[in-house]
């Protein structure tokens, strides 16, 4: 079983309604397709690092799936083409260390939150 994810961003002019409606569509390509949701995220408005289509922030997605079928990608690629909505999209194939990282970031193990506090150093003098 191959492993993929995929980010899309969608216009901002879209309210959140829209944008959770145009994830739910490809949610349903992929699972049309026999692939496995393994997981999906809204990651919601983000400001982007260069202006696409006039615009500079967007709505920022991520599915991860799982499948045998390889012509799931083409399908679901033609499907963000298609929709008006899409302003960018990338989907990768994900090997096994991609995967154990997913794992372990939906675990909370890289939670930013989190501050440890180095120990102080003594200072030595010559």
């Amino acid at each position: 079983m191959n492993n993929y994810e995929t980010v899309f961003i969608l216009n901002p002019v879209l309210s959140e309604d829209q944008a959770k409606d145009a994830v739910e569509k490809f949610v349903k390509v992929v699972t049309k397709a026999k692939a496995e949701i393994i997981n999906k995220e809204f990651w919601g408005l983000k400001k982007m690092a260069y202006p696409i289509q006039n615009k500079s922030t967007g709505f920022y997605n991520l599915i991860e799936f799982a499948t045998e079928n390889t012509d799931i990608i083409n399908t679901l690629e033609t499907e963000f083409r298609r929709d008006e909505s899409v302003m960018r999209f990338l989907t990768v194939a994900l090997d096994k260390h991609a995967v154990a990282y997913n794992v372990r970031r939906k675990k909370g193990e890289f939670n930013r939150t989190k501050k440890t506090v180095a120990p102080k150093r003594e200072r030595v003098e010559a």
